[in-house]
């Protein structure tokens, strides 16, 4: 039963966020392009308010008492916080920067990983780790709230995990180095992927074996 209660709030918490994603762009880059790209910072300030809020409201519903929030916890939304405030600077300069042109968040948006994933360039690592670190992090936290909400011997308090410090640290520096790196994302220049023609074969006779060969027709 507190189980369900749990994942009936978190899915209503998603429904709530596609809802103004898809009418709103809630998760989307301030761009020109239409479909607009996904924002990595907006999607993962979005993750963790749903898996906190849902978390939140589980416990009142379930002990009857409001949970105290770990510094920790405060930590983990700040760092969130943080990403978003600085990538959306970040933007607005590049935006009103009239010296860049073929800005990453003018791209039309593809699909969500690979848009969180990529600048203008394609995927790079220093996005995809920091996706995977707030993935599992995510998890591990969704499942302790749940396996502790099942556990009438714990105190209110303690339902909701204690993130170490060097945990904190971890994804502090992998959302630090994603802002750094975005600040240099649009002041690369665009590599354009080599085009391979195909050259049409073309069939000619070797007067000497009277065999037909091809070799690559002359433009």
């Amino acid at each position: 039963m507190n189980t369900l209660v749990f994942w009936a709030i978190f899915i209503v918490l998603l429904v709530l966020v596609y809802f103004f994603d898809r009418y709103y762009f809630m998760l989307r880059d301030n761009s020109t392009a239409l479909p607009r790209p996904y924002s990595f910072s907006r999607l993962q300030l979005a993750w963790w308010s749903v898996i906190i809020l849902a978390s939140f409201i589980s416990i009142i519903i379930l002990r009857g008492a409001i949970p105290t929030f770990d510094t920790s916890t405060l930590y983990l939304l700040g760092i969130s916080s943080a990403t978003t405030v600085g990538a959306t600077l970040i933007d607005i300069g590049d935006q009103t920067n009239p010296n860049l042109t073929g800005l990453g968040q003018n791209i039309k948006g593809d699909n969500l990983f690979l848009d969180i994933l990529s600048d203008k360039n394609g995927v790079n690592v220093h996005r995809f780790q920091t996706v995977i670190f707030n993935i599992v992090f995510g998890i591990w936290f969704i499942f302790y709230v749940v396996a502790h909400l099942n556990d009438s011997a714990i105190g209110t308090d303690a339902i909701i995990p204690v993130i170490s410090t060097n945990n904190l640290i971890l994804l502090g520096v992998s959302s630090g180095l994603y802002t750094a790196l975005k600040t240099t994302e649009n002041k690369q220049q665009t590599i354009i992927p080599p085009v391979v023609v195909n050259t049409p074969l073309a069939t000619v006779t070797d007067h000497q074996t009277e065999q037909p060969v091809l070799q690559a027709a002359v433009q």
